[in-house]
């Protein structure tokens, strides 16, 4: 049984098709990418399966459960959780508050407390900042922060939109190593990311979208070799 399923989803914005009918699959333990230029539907993939947007038809399974129609809030309390791209941390509620405001479903005070370690391990740079109003921070910083509020609702399958959009490259290597660091210790990750060669040198599989339907898909060792994904999605 996948951990995910996605099966015929269908979404229309009024008389536009956002997405034809895609189906893909996601195991316990993956990093999977979705692979695509700007409007081929990733995000609006994301979105449909966290049920932030209204499905035509389709169903998103997860964890052999039918989740198509649950509320966003209690997709969350499953275990599966999405880093919206462009941040949005709580600018104003300092850090530590932001990393708390991710434990809201949480009430095992220890673990938060672990947890909150755990993070700060991940990312020193929020530890020296515990203090700070998120929107003080760094572009970079605000990405870390949001990947690491998310970390704090214990994830079982990580959503991630567009982590490394508008950062310096020296930073993109930092968030797809921290990637990498998270899968290693246990939480499965569905990643949406235009860098597609990041994308596809941390990932077990991947689908490759093409206005709003899988064109290709298959191991990401060998489509970072495929000649058409890299003129594509590559630059040659």
């Amino acid at each position: 049984m996948s951990m995910l399923e996605v099966k015929d989803l269908v979404v229309s914005y009024g008389a536009i098709k956002a997405l034809h009918g895609i189906s893909f699959t996601v195991q316990q333990g993956e990093v999977i990418s979705l692979i695509g230029s700007n409007g081929a539907g990733k995000t609006t993939t994301l979105h449909s399966i966290s049920n932030l947007i209204k499905k035509e038809s389709g169903t998103i399974c997860f964890e052999g459960e039918d989740i198509t129609d649950l509320a966003a809030d209690k997709i969350v309390r499953r275990g599966l959780v999405q880093v919206p791209e462009g941040r949005r941390v709580f600018a104003n509620l300092t850090v530590k508050e932001n990393l708390e405001m991710g434990a809201y479903i949480r009430s095992d005070k220890a673990g938060i407390k672990q947890d909150m370690e755990q993070v700060f391990a991940l990312f020193p740079r929020l530890k020296e900042r515990v203090r700070q109003s998120a929107g003080t921070l760094s572009g970079g910083e605000q990405q870390m922060l949001a990947m690491g509020r998310s970390l704090m609702t214990k994830p079982k399958l990580l959503l991630l939109d567009e982590p490394s959009m508008g950062l310096a490259p020296i930073l993109v290597d930092e968030i797809f190593s921290i990637i990498k660091k998270i899968s290693a210790a246990g939480t499965t990750i569905l990643l949406v990311e235009q860098n597609a060669y990041k994308a596809l040198s941390i990932a077990n599989r991947a689908y490759i979208l093409e206005t709003g339907s899988v064109i290709k898909s298959g191991n990401a060792s060998d489509l970072i070799r495929d000649d058409a994904v890299k003129s594509a999605y590559l630059g040659g």
